[in-house]
C-alpha cells in the first residue's frame, strides 16, 4: 500500500518532506515524487509545481503526503488550508485528490478517512 511504503521512506525524516502519489484515471500508480523539502517544522508547497508535475505525467488523481518530524501526526490549520487549496487548483486541471496524508513513524492521519478533503 502506498500509505506504508510513504511511512518507511518520509515518517523517519528529520526535516518535513511533502510528496506526491501521481496517478492515473484508473487510480493506478504512475509515479511518487518527493517535491518539496522543508524544515524541522514546515515546508513551502506550491500548487503551480505539482500541477506542471501532474500534466506532465498525464495524471487523473494523486495522493498528497507530507511527514511530521514532531511524532504528532495531528493535520495543522495550516495542513487543512493547503489541502483545501490544493484540491481546488488542482480541480482546475482535472485532477482529484484522492488523499492527504500526514505521516510519522509509527502513525498515518488520512484525510479522507476523516472526512476533511
Amino acid at each position: 500500500m502506498a500509505a506504508d511504503y510513504l511511512r518507511m521512506r518520509i515518517g523517519i525524516l528529520e526535516y518535513e518532506m511533502f510528496t506526491v502519489v501521481f496517478l492515473d484515471s484508473a487510480h493506478r500508480l504512475i509515479a511518487i515524487k518527493e517535491m518539496f523539502r522543508g524544515t524541522v517544522s514546515q515546508t513551502s508547497v506550491h500548487a503551480r509545481e505539482i500541477i506542471k508535475e501532474a500534466l506532465a505525467v498525464n495524471a487523473g488523481a494523486v495522493i498528497l503526503a507530507h511527514n511530521h518530524p514532531s511524532g504528532k501526526p495531528e493535520p495543522s490549520r495550516a495542513d487543512r488550508l493547503l489541502t483545501h487549496s490544493l484540491v481546488h487548483a488542482l480541480a482546475m486541471v482535472e485532477v482529484r485528490v484522492l488523499d492527504h496524508l500526514v505521516i510519522t513513524s509509527g502513525r498515518i492521519v488520512s484525510f479522507a478517512q476523516r472526512g476533511l478533503l
